[in-house]
C-alpha cells in the first residue's frame, strides 16, 4: 500500500501548490504606466487600474486604451502562466504514477 500512500502524498502536495498560485501576483503595465493589470497564479485577473493622469496628459483614445488593455491582460496572462509552470514543475513528474 505504500503508492498509495505516495499517491495521496502527491495530492496534497499538488493542493498545496495550488493554494500557492492564488497567492502569487503577476504585475503588468502597459502605456507607460497608463493601465496597470494584476493576474493571479491561477490565471484570474485580480486588478485592472487605469492611471488618469497619464491618459489625460497623453490625451490617449479610447482605442488606445483598449489595445493597452489587451496587452497588459496578454502579457500578464504569459508571465502568470510561466510562474505557474516554475510551481508546478517539481510535482509534474510525480503526476506520471497517478495516470494523470
Amino acid at each position: 500500500m505504500a503508492g498509495m500512500k505516495d499517491q495521496m502524498a502527491m495530492v496534497m502536495k499538488l493542493k498545496k501548490a495550488q493554494k500557492e498560485l492564488a497567492n502569487e501576483i503577476v504585475e503588468v503595465e502597459a502605456g507607460d504606466g497608463a493601465v496597470v493589470v494584476q493576474i493571479s497564479g491561477e490565471l484570474k485577473i485580480v486588478s485592472i487600474e487605469f492611471n488618469e493622469e497619464i491618459i489625460t496628459e497623453n490625451n490617449v483614445s479610447y482605442n488606445e486604451l483598449a489595445s493597452y488593455v489587451k496587452a497588459a491582460v496578454r502579457d500578464g496572462l504569459k508571465e502568470a502562466q510561466e510562474v505557474a509552470a516554475e510551481k508546478m514543475k517539481p510535482l509534474m513528474g510525480g503526476l506520471s504514477g497517478l495516470g494523470l
